[in-house]
Order: C-alpha cells, then structure tokens, then sequence
C-alpha cells in the first residue's frame, strides 16, 4: 500500500487560517501524472504541488502544480509554499524547477520569496465598455490599457483607478469567458488599483460548474504586476505590498519588489498541518 507524506500550508498568510491554502506532496517519486490528478481532486484545494527529484544540478528539486482539474507549469502561491518544505532540507536558498523553468527562492527575514521570470506581454482586444461591463462597473472605473502578461502562466492585468473600484467589482462569468480568457482557453481577471505607495488586488477565475471564484493570494499575478510595473514605468524601482481578497475571511499580503530589471514576489508561509495518504 503506497504511503505519502504530505504538508498543509497557507501562503501570504498573516494569521493561521488567512493566505491561499496548499496541499504539498513532500515526495512525489513513481507517481502517474494520472494520480497526481486524482490526489490533487481529492484535496480540491486551488493548487497542489507534488515533489519530485530535480533533473538538472541547478535545482534543489522539481515540482509539478496540479489544480483539480489540470496541470500548471507556474503558479506563485504553490512555489513559495513548496519552498518552505523544499527549505527544510535545502536551506534558505536555491532553485526549484519547473514545467516553466528554472524559479529562484529565499528566505528573508522568515519570507519566501521567489524571481520572477522574465514575461512577455500582449493588449487585451476588448475595449474598455466591454472590460468595463464584465466587471460590473462604470467605464470611468478603468485606468489606462489593460495588458495580457506571461511570466509563467497568462494573466490579464486590468488596473483600475481607486481601491473602491476594486472592492465594486462583480464578474459576469459570461463576459469573462468570451472577453477574459488566455491562450489556454482559461477565463481569469486581474484587477488592482495603487493605493498610495502599495496596491489593492483580487483575482477571478472560472471554476467549472462552480462558477466565478475568487483567490485570496495571487502570486504569478504579483510576480506580472511586477512586469506591467516596468512595462509602464521603466526603471523605476518599486517596493510595494500588495493587499489582495482583503474583504474576505482569507485576506492575502503579498510583496512586490522591482528593481534593477528583476522581480521578486514574496510573502508568509504558515504550515498548519501535514499527514499521510495511503491508498
């Protein structure tokens, strides 16, 4: 009978229960991708990482994310909380590999932080009426070009002019699907607003017959905020925190540092629990 450890980890959390849970398979070695399906629709978590030896010299191992439905090659939140149970081993600094590439971690200061890849980046093709009304809000609520951006996995960064206009948002699952959907084929929206030195954030993204769901803490989307930053300000450095689903009753904090052409994204990880799965 197969027998696997496994943690449970709240990422971007400041509190025990806050963040964007994640299930970490600590050695994932012999697993089909067939049953690292089945385990991460078991746990019905957003994401769940699977720990695997690495296959080049430069990582400390490799790990594959598994939503309940499909595989990503990059996801923000399943990199920081599988680098503090990677980090128990392999210490305060090295590199993950992943189906997107190579992905640098740390610890600073009990952080987990990790490099952003370098993203490429494309106009989103609806207009601001059409952006405007999938929202639920007034065309006055959007704030300059919304951009797609791919650090990893494709995002749509859609900044809007106040925290307020963040908070009003309500997504028509239909006009996210048609306007809002990546190359993938998956129906996601960004939104954010500066809110004086930091920003404000939520994340939506069509769950099958669930609907529109909410993350509490996106860090690829962070990590391609990161990108828009220099794509809209240059060289100008950026020393931010981002406050994301901060009405929920799992409110996210996350950091966002740009500097020097690099971006890093970074955040707590609080582990609240961990077991075994045997089948």
């Amino acid at each position: 009978m197969p027998v696997l450890r496994y943690r449970l980890v709240n990422v971007f959390a400041e509190t025990a229960f806050g963040g964007n849970p994640l299930a970490v398979v600590e050695d994932a070695s012999g697993l089909s991708d067939v049953t690292m399906q089945a385990i991460a629709r078991q746990f019905n978590l957003s994401e769940t990482t699977f720990v695997l030896p690495a296959t080049v010299a430069t990582a400390a191992a490799r790990v594959r994310i598994f939503t309940p439905t499909y595989e990503m090659p990059f996801a923000g939140h399943p990199t920081l909380g599988t680098a503090s149970v990677v980090g128990e081993r392999a210490g305060d600094a090295f590199a993950l590999e992943m189906a997107a590439g190579i992905i640098p971690v740390r610890r600073v200061d009990g952080h987990w932080r990790l490099a952003a890849s370098r993203a490429s980046h494309r106009p989103m093709t609806a207009t601001p009426s059409q952006l405007a009304a999938m929202l639920g809000l007034p065309e006055a609520g959007l704030c300059g070009p919304a951009l797609w951006l791919d650090c990893g996995t494709e995002q749509p960064m859609i900044e809007l002019h106040r925290p307020a206009d963040v908070a009003a948002c309500r997504i028509d699952a239909a006009m996210m699907t048609r306007y809002s959907s990546n190359r993938s084929g998956q129906a996601k929206c960004y939104v954010f607003a500066r809110d004086g030195a930091d920003f404000v954030a939520r994340y939506f993204w069509m769950s099958g017959a669930a609907g529109v769901s909410e993350d509490p803490g996106t860090g690829s989307a962070c990590a391609n905020l990161g990108r828009w930053w220099q794509l809209t300000e240059g060289e100008r450095p950026l020393h931010a925190r981002v406050r994301q689903a901060w009405q929920s009753d799992r409110p996210s904090l996350l950091t966002l540092d740009v500097e020097n052409c690099q971006v890093e994204v970074g955040g707590k990880v609080i582990v609240i629990g961990g077991g075994t799965l045997h089948w």
